[in-house]
């Protein structure tokens, strides 16, 4: 049950920082005109060719922070289990990079289904 509580407010925690340092800068946008795309947006934008004319931004940017917060909640929870802290760090970070790359290609295979790549064939 700790490991459950852990992992919810691991989320809930890590979804609201990303949605004050991230959604909420989007929003002002219109008043920033240094405004930079999140890296997310901008891997998934290059690696997977993304349509950013048929993709609603502010829902890209809400799936974004739902699947950041959970591999984020995900890590923490595993890596709770693991007594040395220099063995966590190195899980973490191996496992970070590994979630993270997995979350954001499941992302693309969700928009690709909804048909919401840019085909290179076409071009």
């Amino acid at each position: 049950m700790q490991e459950f509580i852990l992992f919810i407010m691991t989320f809930i925690s890590v979804y609201i920082i990303y949605q004050l340092f991230v959604v909420l800068k989007y929003k002002r946008k219109k008043d920033n005109k240094n405004y930079k795309e999140p890296f997310e947006v901008l891997y998934l934008r290059r690696k997977y060719n993304l349509d950013m004319k048929k993709i609603n931004f502010k829902t890209l940017l809400q799936v974004i922070s739902l699947v950041s917060s959970f591999d984020i909640a995900l890590i923490v929870s595993i890596i709770s289990h693991i007594k040395n802290m220099y063995l966590q760090l190195l899980c973490g970070f191996v496992l970070i990079l590994v979630f993270i790359l997995l979350s954001y290609h499941i992302v693309y295979l969700i928009y690709k289904r909804k048909d919401l790549i840019i085909d290179e064939r076409n071009k």
